[in-house]
């Protein structure tokens, strides 16, 4: 059995996004190839973006520390720390409003 504290970890990658020119930082904690569940802790510093893309087939967010803005279309959802959203099967994209981790999760 696994496992991970998330808390910790999200603070680690944090950490890595603030230095990375880039903005952002990520790791996979569960998932690959031989999986169809894939689990994905993204750290963004405050004011980083990830571009709009495609949705997967189904996808989940939940906020692990600091605020998020999702944008699909003309929905907006602003989360925070524990917060947990299912990302609608359109394009969207993903902004930083503070230093910020999320814990991705994606169905293939």
């Amino acid at each position: 059995m696994e496992s991970t504290n998330l808390t910790a970890l999200a603070r680690e990658q944090i950490d890595a996004a603030r230095e990375a020119s880039s903005g952002r930082a990520a790791v996979t904690l569960y998932g690959g190839h031989e999986h169809r569940l894939r689990q994905t802790l993204i750290a963004l510093r405050a004011g980083t973006r990830l571009g709009e893309h495609d949705a997967p087939e189904e996808a989940t967010l939940q906020v692990v520390e600091g605020d998020v803005a999702l944008h699909a279309g003309s929905q907006l959802w602003n989360g925070r720390t524990g917060d947990h959203i299912v990302i609608p099967p359109q394009r969207h994209d993903l902004e930083a409003m503070s230093d910020a981790a999320v814990l991705l999760t994606v169905s293939t």
